[in-house]
């Protein structure tokens, strides 16, 4: 489970959550950068993966297929951003 709320600390962007894709490993910071929160942009680099989860702000991402403890990776700063 996660928080469905998250939000970054470092670009004060609300955490995008897309189940079933994860991001191709041709992204990078501009992508995200210059097209973040248009989901129709996005798509470009998203790939279908049943069980995974996507996760991107304006500055970081994160493709997650296993049970993972995101507070363990430092250089992200996503916090709840309360109920």
């Amino acid at each position: 489970r996660t928080c469905d709320q998250l939000r970054c600390t470092a670009c004060d962007f609300r955490v995008s959550i897309f189940d079933d894709y994860v991001w191709d490993q041709s992204c990078d910071y501009l992508f995200f950068r210059n097209n973040m929160p248009e989901l129709s942009k996005l798509r470009a680099k998203m790939i279908k993966k049943k069980g995974a989860r996507a996760y991107a702000c304006q500055c970081s991402w994160r493709s997650i297929d296993e049970l993972t403890d995101l507070q363990t990776e430092q250089q992200l700063r996503w916090v709840c951003g309360k109920h």
